[in-house]
């Protein structure tokens, strides 16, 4: 399945018949399964797109609970502003996923989340207890208003 980012040179590495993938964020190599290609693809393309590198975290424990978030952006204060959720491309964004992602929002409040499967992207912004969602993936001149 093809995904709809920009091309991106990555470092991939082969071990014990095992793939692995340098991640720039947590510079080391992961584990390359389908959910970790999008997750790779994503940092890149939010890279590209104006975020910086400093300011995401991947993999780690939201507050208070052993949900662990794919990635977060956080806002010049230090405060969590993007939840970043990835799925395999194989894995389809719906109600399911939804659920995920509000059960997320009740530990960690962010004006931004963006869940993609590298094939469909879709941004919430939130604000004022107003919910909008867009089909695109965010370009940080889009969102940083």
């Amino acid at each position: 399945m093809q995904l709809k980012f920009d091309n991106f040179n990555f470092q991939v590495k082969s071990e014990n018949n095992k793939n692995f993938i340098f991640d720039v964020v947590r510079k080391k190599f992961v584990r390359l399964t389908p959910e970790e290609w999008v997750r790779q693809h994503t940092i890149h393309q939010l890279i590209k797109n104006g975020f910086s590198a400093n300011r995401l975290s991947v993999e780690r424990t939201l507050p208070l609970s052993k949900k662990r978030y794919d990635a977060v952006y956080y806002n010049d204060d230090g405060r969590p502003w993007m939840l970043i959720e990835c799925k395999a491309p194989s894995i389809k964004i719906n109600e399911q996923t939804l659920n995920q992602i509000a059960s997320y929002l009740q530990l960690e409040d962010v004006p931004f989340v963006l869940i993609t499967n590298g094939v469909d992207h879709y941004t919430i912004k939130r604000e004022n207890k107003i919910v909008e969602v867009f089909q695109y993936f965010p370009n940080f001149s889009n969102v940083s208003d």
